[in-house]
């Protein structure tokens, strides 16, 4: 059912200043990071008072936590646009995990959430799941993966993927790791390693501007 064809003029309303919040967050975090953003000043650029923004978010962590969620549904639609052109069903998700994970080890939207590991891991799961988990089930049915549960398999993955994003922004790991990391997440799907490496290593396209 399409819930905007049956809201009222009221729930629209809420719902557009939530949206606006959200957007006016995305654009003043990546600026400043979240330590150096304001609630007044994330308001300020939505055009509401401050008082009026904590009517939708509690505190500034929770709108964090809802503008990392936007950023990583337009990730997700930008690795889509670059995947769709790709012919190999199996470079696919490969892909798009190496996108997240320069994503979280660059990008002060993500990194400031990704000591709280479960909190994002979840995050990811249901944000970008619905683009994962069909592209893992794609490789599966063209034979190019070997994996009986991909649900699952997303579900750990973003744990790895944040695990080891985490490790590259405390200095424990090189950024230059994730091709073997890329690796290590094409086995748990079953491609054989000199395959994996094989894909890993194929040039990557750069993804559209936000």
């Amino acid at each position: 059912m399409n819930t905007t064809a049956t809201e009222t003029r009221r729930d629209r309303r809420k719902r557009q200043n939530r949206q606006a919040l959200i957007d006016a967050g995305y654009r003043v975090i990546a600026e400043k990071g979240i330590d150096a953003a304001t609630m007044n000043e994330i308001a300020a650029r939505a055009d509401m008072g401050a008082g009026t923004a904590y009517n939708y978010f509690a505190s500034k962590d929770d709108l964090a936590m809802s503008v990392l969620e936007e950023v990583m549904h337009r990730l997700a639609l930008r690795i889509e646009a670059v995947t769709d052109t790709f012919t190999d069903p199996g470079q696919v998700y490969a892909f798009g995990i190496r996108m997240v994970m320069l994503a979280a080890t660059t990008d002060q939207r993500w990194r400031w959430l990704l000591r709280r590991a479960e909190v994002i891991a979840d995050a990811m799961y249901r944000v970008m799941g619905p683009f994962a988990i069909r592209d893992l089930r794609n490789a599966v049915a063209a034979g190019r993966y070997n994996v009986e549960d991909p649900d699952m398999a997303w579900r750990l993955a973003t744990h790895a993927i944040v695990g080891f994003s985490l490790a590259v922004c405390d200095g424990k790991l090189p950024p230059e790791k994730i091709d073997e990391t890329v690796v290590d997440l094409l086995g748990m799907v079953g491609v054989p390693r000199q395959e994996a490496w094989e894909i890993a290593r194929r040039p990557c396209p750069a993804l559209p501007d936000e």
